[in-house]
């Protein structure tokens, strides 16, 4: 699809700046995310988080043949719900690829509740020092489907784009409330380069406003 959709970037050299600060982690939306290995430079070592569940083993097969190694698990809304979910053993195994030098793109939403920044990327951010980015990649034709993520799935023939956004930093030793400041930093960056993507497309992010859970 790449060669039939014409991409713009915003930065324009956004590959290039992002570079020197690489390993980086990469944030998306969930629902947002089939589009995102549009944006990967070639030969880039990236990693990315993918679900335990039945489905979650279809999305690690396709990532493996596109060169990018999956780490199952995810989180949830308390401690308990993370550890059962693997989110655990997943955040160290982020952080041994963010280590051995490889780009680590997760979905940042609490699972199931649409748009709402989870506490395990800004964890992830605050174990290993790397900056979190926020990214959105979109196109003009798309599916969206009625899920609780309201995911789209680009078609052939459009206009793309791709936003990236500030970059997220927490520090080491982050108290609650600024864990809490670095949460509500990547919601905020994560909505405003969507709405920034779909709007260079001529369209609206069908994932706004927020859905309720």
């Amino acid at each position: 699809m790449r060669r039939t959709v014409g991409f713009v970037q915003e930065p324009e050299d956004f590959v290039a700046r992002i570079a020197p600060e690489l390993p980086a982690i990469v944030a998306m939306w969930h629902g947002q995310h089939f589009m995102v290995h549009y944006a990967w430079p070639k030969g880039a070592r990236i990693a990315a988080l993918i679900s335990r569940h039945e489905d979650g083993e279809i999305n690690a097969t396709i990532l493996r043949r596109l060169g990018v190694e999956p780490i199952r698990g995810s989180g949830g809304h308390a401690a308990h719900k993370i550890r059962s979910h693997g989110g655990a053993a997943a955040l160290r195994a982020m952080a041994r690829a963010l280590h051995a030098g490889s780009t680590v793109c997760m979905t940042a939403d609490v699972p199931k509740v649409s748009r709402r920044c989870g506490p395990g990327i800004v964890a992830l951010a605050r174990m290993t020092g790397r900056p979190i980015y926020p990214i959105a990649v979109v196109t003009s034709r798309r599916f969206d489907f009625r899920s609780w993520d309201r995911a789209s799935m680009g078609k052939p023939f459009g206009r793309g784009a791709m936003v990236l956004g500030e970059p997220v930093r927490v520090a080491r030793d982050a108290d609650e409330g600024a864990l809490e400041a670095a949460r509500l930093a990547v919601e905020r960056g994560l909505d405003a380069v969507h709405a920034r993507a779909y709007a260079l497309v001529g369209s609206r992010d069908p994932g706004a406003p927020r859905i309720a859970a």
